[in-house]
């Protein structure tokens, strides 16, 4: 892994001088700004390419196990069979929620709390537990406990707000195909199973977005792992990060049929209202992810789905992109990920409270890789702020106020 920060600054039209700090510049949302580096993705925004510790992600994401994919990001590396075996092994055994989680989870349905936030406060419990003995001295001994443990706690919860018990995880179920387990009760089959598998490796890790930022501000000021996925979850609950997906699949539904897509978006458009699923703060080509999860859904809808809304789907697409085009041409607006994450999920019988905390299972493998790169590097996050406020001000006593 590399061992050094670096702090690199385009100038976009909108920086601004700070005098008090030389020639430093302040770049709202620090975009353009690289603040750390990584071998674990890299993204070309202008080209719509995404890739994934060395493999285009439209390469390894149909092909590859989450087990597979997580073992990839924190080593570098394929496992070999038996790697894969004790890999799987390992996080099969974690799966179980300690007791003081789930009394958590069962006092949050109680009081309906949304899913995301729930899976906030139950994460923060397992810092209470410790995971089963290892001789590794990296994060990953931890990360192992605590992505083994997410799946489980969004299950149980989803169960408990719906007044059902929580359903045991099963060792000899894949990651994925637990997950589907623990929520319905079913064995998935393994198109299901390769759906859901899909989905996670293709939303794994997508460079220093807002979440993993925090993931890393977090543990480079020597704080503990669960504070770091804590932190990283409540970023990515936000709806400008993780919270857009059930929007976009919500548009498909109120459009209905592919002859109304053009009315109903055009309306939307000249009320000045975004299309959820289309543009991207880094892409300004098609998201890569968008075609690998198109993909998915064509398999996964084909083999018993409801292929008619599929059609649609693929019908509000292609309007969307040419009505974007209309009333933008000077913005390269494309589908991004969420708008066929919403069509996996959905045929993968998941509702739309649950695309985030889903998402979530998936990014945790990522958050815990950036933040062993982290912890290797050794360098606390600490950028400055432009003060903007008045000077030389003086006390005045309250009785002159």
């Amino acid at each position: 892994m590399l061992k050094q920060n670096q702090l690199k600054t385009r100038e976009p039209t909108n920086a601004k001088t700070n005098p008090s700090s030389g020639n430093s510049r302040f770049i709202p949302g620090l975009e353009g700004v690289i603040a750390a580096q990584s071998r674990l993705s890299y993204i070309n925004g202008q080209a719509g390419e995404l890739i994934i510790a060395g493999f285009p992600v439209e390469e390894i994401a149909p092909r590859a196990s989450f087990e597979e994919m997580t073992y990839l990001l924190w080593n570098d590396r394929l496992p070999n069979r038996q790697e894969l075996d004790e890999f799987r092994a390992r996080l099969a055994k974690e799966r179980r929620l300690p007791a003081i989680a789930l009394d958590v989870l069962k006092a949050a349905a109680a009081q309906r709390v949304p899913t995301m936030d729930a899976l906030r406060m139950g994460a923060g419990t397992l810092s209470l537990s410790k995971p089963a003995p290892t001789s590794d001295d990296t994060l990953f001994a931890e990360g192992a406990a605590l992505l083994a443990r997410i799946p489980t706690m969004i299950a149980a919860y989803w169960r408990l707000l719906h007044r059902q018990a929580p359903i045991e995880p099963r060792p000899d179920l894949s990651h994925a195909a637990n997950y589907l387990y623990m929520l319905s009760g079913d064995e998935p089959s393994p198109q299901r199973t390769r759906a859901l598998d899909t989905y996670l490796n293709t939303v794994i890790d997508h460079g220093l977005n807002a979440s993993t930022f925090t993931a890393l501000v977090i543990i480079s000021t020597g704080s503990d792992l669960v504070s770091a996925i804590v932190g990283a979850i409540g970023a990515l609950k936000g709806p400008l990060h993780g919270g857009a997906p059930g929007p976009a699949l919500n548009t498909v539904f109120e459009i209905g049929e592919a002859s109304r897509a053009e009315s109903v978006l055009r309306a939307k458009l000249d009320r000045n209202e975004r299309l959820m699923g289309f543009g991207h703060r880094v892409y300004r080509a098609r998201d890569p992810r968008a075609d690998v999860l198109a993909a998915a859904a064509e398999r996964l809808y084909q083999n018993g789905g409801d292929m008619a809304l599929y059609n649609l789907a693929k019908s509000v697409e292609q309007t969307a992109l040419r009505l974007l085009a209309e009333y933008h041409p000077e913005r390269k607006l494309q589908t991004n990920v969420e708008f066929y994450t919403a069509l996996v999920l959905h045929g993968l019988a998941l509702p739309t409270d649950l695309f985030s905390p889903t998402f979530a299972a998936s990014r945790t493998a990522g958050w815990i890789a950036h933040c062993e790169e982290q912890r290797e590097q050794n360098k606390l996050i600490r950028p400055s702020s432009e003060y903007i406020g008045v000077r030389g001000r003086r006390w005045v006593p309250v009785e002159a106020r």
